[in-house]
């Protein structure tokens, strides 16, 4: 394993917003939404290990107590701002509940965007895809990343009014950028496959806003729902006729929402 190297942009002037993507992205994804936002906040864009331009993938141990990798939480508690808001999409929600947990001091707010406390259907949780499915997702990814991304990308927006506008948006940013290193996909996805936050989410303190689009098919609206029962001090924005990606979707709701409630 080489050097890590995270990649952080930073823009803007007034509180510290983070902003984490979801696997196999990077913060280019959030699109023209960083511009918006930069005129409320200091945002700070981080591309996480093994993707976009951070350098260094960290491999899955397996084992470990949590799917969100302990390496991975270090390398980002590394490039955190003091008195923070995280906004975390997708994997990137998952990586924001450990971090709320792991630096309560810095941490002030945590913002969940398309989150769920498990991707993956079990025994008591329906609300998730089935193993197998992301599993024969995965040896596609291996065997042709290009044509597997892009209907992952269809899936994403999929649901949504405004596919037909978000979806070659979504494929422009993605490519905008090198594809993520082979180690970080494959660790990506063992967090995904491992992750189970569910007995995590009572014991964040931070206020937390779940934004969620109600026809989401990755993160089941339903998951979102449960998650409001579970958090100390929570609301939750659930946006109609939206998919996957809010902030591409309905820019100026997920915006608002944001500015509304970390300021």
């Amino acid at each position: 394993m080489g050097q890590v190297s995270l990649y952080v942009e930073s823009l803007g002037e007034g509180p510290d917003l983070v902003l984490l993507h979801g696997w196999a992205m990077h913060s280019g994804m959030w699109g023209s939404t960083r511009r918006s936002l930069a005129q409320h906040f200091r945002l700070h864009l981080v591309d996480l290990p093994g993707h976009g331009f951070s350098r260094g993938a960290l491999p899955y141990k397996r084992g470990e107590k949590n799917g969100v990798s302990e390496d991975m939480v270090e390398r980002v508690v590394e490039v955190l701002p003091p008195d923070c808001v995280i906004c975390g999409w997708s994997l990137g929600g998952q990586l924001a509940i450990e971090l709320a947990l792991r630096e309560p001091a810095r941490v002030e707010k945590i913002i969940l965007t398309s989150t769920t406390p498990s991707f993956v259907k079990r025994e008591d949780w329906q609300w998730g895809m089935e193993e197998l499915t992301l599993k024969a997702f995965a040896e596609n990814l291996r065997r042709d990343f290009n044509t597997t991304m892009k209907r992952f990308l269809t899936l994403q927006v999929s649901g949504g009014g405004d596919a037909g506008k978000v979806l070659p948006e979504m494929r422009r940013l993605l490519f905008e950028r090198s594809a993520p290193e082979p180690e970080a996909l494959e660790a990506g996805l063992q967090i995904v496959l491992a992750n189970d936050l569910r007995g995590k989410l009572r014991n964040i303190v931070q206020p937390t806003l779940l934004i969620h689009g109600e026809n989401d098919v990755i993160a089941h609206p339903e998951a979102a729902a449960w998650m409001k029962q579970q958090f100390q001090d929570v609301e939750l924005a659930m946006l109609p006729n939206c998919s996957h990606v809010p902030f591409l979707s309905y820019p100026d709701k997920f915006i608002a929402n944001i500015v509304r409630f970390a300021r």
